[in-house]
């Protein structure tokens, strides 16, 4: 049964188990949780192991650390002696986490990775080996000795991951990996009340080039719910092109979490680690919902989390808070990673001498024609612009030639490098939906030869109490 949430996820390491001083004090141990409570978070999921050690003391498994020693790094000896000292007080760290999430009235769900038994030989490979065998037990485990709300099945290859399958045993295997998730669904939902879900790729392509056949696990019945992901993308995006899992998902009664990744940009697209603004993640969070997203997956925010994080979760457990609040809509820029990129439309390049109209599409949550919108700036950053170029810009076919254009320096360390075009929008205005945004290329002097490039393409949408806009009487 769907049902909406809004998740947060803490991969036990990077701002946990890596970053206190042991001994952990209980208070410490409880960070996690406290962080998210009182928010509109109502369920956390915790990545339980990475494909090298269990962070709990498991019945079969072997806890992480355990075969590192000594350790050549601190955040692997804290690890270690963070677990080992609340075990040795007789608290198992992943039972205290549990309990305390629902001390807070939050279910708990156990994340667990799936790929790294992926390029394995056939005897210890994920749908038919040993790998696959011990996950079944990690997952009886969990599902049976640990009050547990649901299980997470990370399929979405983490960074520096292998491939769910080898290459050449996708086609063979796709269907015993099908039947390997059935018995992992048996194993938790043999609990009651307990859910089961999967963390997939975003395109039905890259899932089924590893081997992960989504539309059969939903129309057998597997899986609960599902989170669309490429872990090593790190980009965040309103649009990313989940339009078919949310189709198949919800015909199959399952729900999807729209994930909101941590960044608006990074090194993967040639850019510094920016994280997003409010306005950013509410625009990106709204969109995600209006596309049929039955809640909110969030994580890898800002650490240690502050009112301003807190407020943003706040605001994701509520459509109604986001409503008539900024938003600031940044798309998405391919990485370089073009192997596992799905597809996203930025950066486009015009050759100097190319005349044809170039359309980028881009979603929009608010209704921009909406009384209470102060203001609608569309902002275009293109590489190697130069005022004697000519530009054709449209809006869902309509030109923005009358609209009001100033012009900024592209960048900061270089700003000759580009220009933004800043359009403040009137009369021409984004749709509430689906849009596209048309350029071309009229004319550029004779003696630049080189191409432009639409970097970035942002939108913002202003809101104040009193109402406004151009057509309104006065």
């Amino acid at each position: 049964m769907r049902q909406q949430r809004t998740i947060y996820f803490n991969d036990a390491r990077h701002y946990y188990l890596f970053a206190f001083e042991p001994p952990m004090a209980l208070e410490d141990a409880w960070v996690p949780i406290d962080e998210v409570a009182g928010t509109g978070v109502d369920t956390f999921a915790y990545g339980v192991e990475r494909g090298d050690g269990l962070f709990y003391p498991s019945r079969v498994g072997m806890m992480f650390g355990a075969d590192i020693q000594p350790f050549e790094q601190a955040a692997y000896w804290r690890t270690w002696h963070n677990m080992q000292s609340l075990i040795e007080r007789g608290l198992d760290p992943l039972t205290v986490l549990i309990d305390r999430a629902h001390d807070h009235s939050m279910d708990f769900w156990a994340s667990l990775r799936m790929a790294a038994y992926g390029n394995m030989e056939p005897a210890y490979r994920l749908a038919d080996g040993g790998g696959g065998a011990h996950i079944l037990q990690v997952v009886e485990e969990l599902a049976t000795e640990y009050e547990t709300d649901g299980v997470e099945l990370d399929f979405a290859l983490p960074g520096g991951g292998p491939r769910i399958l080898r290459e050449e045993d996708v086609e063979a295997t796709t269907p015993i990996l099908t039947d390997y998730v059935e018995q992992l669904a048996e194993r938790v939902r043999g609990q009651q009340s307990s859910v089961v879900g999967a963390r997939v790729l975003p395109t039905e392509e890259m899932n089924l080039a590893q081997g992960l056949d989504v539309r059969t696990w939903l129309e057998r019945g597997l899986v609960d719910f599902l989170v669309p992901i490429r872990y090593g993308y790190m980009i965040l995006d309103g649009d990313m092109p989940i339009d078919w899992l949310v189709e198949a998902a919800h015909a199959a009664d399952a729900a999807v979490y729209g994930t909101l990744q941590p960044y608006v940009s990074d090194e993967s697209v040639g850019a510094e680690r920016v994280c997003p603004s409010p306005a950013q993640l509410r625009a990106a969070a709204a969109s995600l919902l209006d596309r049929g997203c039955d809640g909110l997956y969030a994580w890898f925010m800002p650490w240690p989390l502050g009112d301003r994080e807190r407020s943003a979760l706040s605001e994701l457990g509520s459509r109604d808070l986001m409503q008539e609040k900024d938003k600031h809509y940044v798309l998405a820029r391919r990485s370089a990673d073009e192997e596992n990129q799905y597809p996203v439309a930025l950066p486009v390049e015009i050759a100097a001498d190319d005349r044809a109209q170039r359309t980028i599409p881009f979603y929009l949550a608010d209704d921009a024609q909406e009384g209470r919108v102060s203001q609608v700036l569309l902002r275009i950053r293109i590489v190697d612009l130069v005022s004697d170029d000519r530009l054709e810009i449209a809006l869902n076919g309509q030109s923005l030639q009358g609209e009001i254009c100033r012009r900024e320096y592209g960048y900061e360390v270089v700003p000759y490098q580009g220009m933004w075009l800043i359009f403040d929008l009137q009369e021409v205005r984004p749709q509430q939906g689906a849009n596209r945004l048309e350029i071309a290329l009229v004319e550029r002097p004779d003696d630049l030869v080189s191409p432009l490039r639409v970097a970035d393409v942002e939108v913002e949408v202003k809101y104040h109490p009193l109402p406004t806009g151009s057509k309104r009487r006065i």
